[in-house]
């Protein structure tokens, strides 16, 4: 069984796509995904291949810089995906709405050291650069992550 913190090397971005696929089978409702790194390490492209590989209906994926929260059906359930870089104040997450959708939704959190305090069962994946590749380390405090992070990197 996988304990926490695990390290998994990803050397390419086709690596770190395939570990967003393999995810994309494992969340259910009320899972959050804390993804945090510096810029260019692989969060959003990670995002992006876990939505694209569990949509109702094919569409564009793109980062939600901008406008802080883009909402997807999938076949797994609703999911947010967030950026929070802009915010500048963790009572702006209740506006958002992001409390609620941390019960009933899917979440992908990126930049979650904007959250305050982030859901207790929450799975942090932490992106750094590693040569040509990245690595990612995974950290849980609670829930049954090691088992199914376990199940979905027999995906990758």
């Amino acid at each position: 069984m996988l304990s926490s913190p695990f390290e998994l090397d990803l050397p390419d971005a086709d690596a770190t796509a395939a570990l967003g696929v393999a995810f994309g089978h494992i969340l259910r409702p009320g899972d959050t995904l804390l993804l945090d790194g510096p810029v260019g390490a692989g969060k959003t492209h990670f995002a992006r291949a876990l939505i694209q590989s569990i949509l109702s209906e094919p569409e564009d994926v793109p980062s939600p810089t901008f406008t802080l929260v883009q909402v997807y059906d999938t076949t797994r359930g609703t999911l947010w995906h967030t950026d929070l870089y802009r915010l500048s104040d963790s009572s702006e997450i209740e506006e958002l709405g992001l409390t609620e959708a941390f019960e009933t939704a899917i979440c992908l959190v990126e930049w979650p050291d904007r959250l305050g305090t982030p859901p207790a069962q929450a799975l942090l994946l932490r992106f750094a650069d590693a040569g040509d590749g990245r690595k990612v380390t995974m950290e849980w405090q609670a829930g049954d992550w090691a088992d199914r992070v376990q199940v979905g990197l027999n995906d990758v």
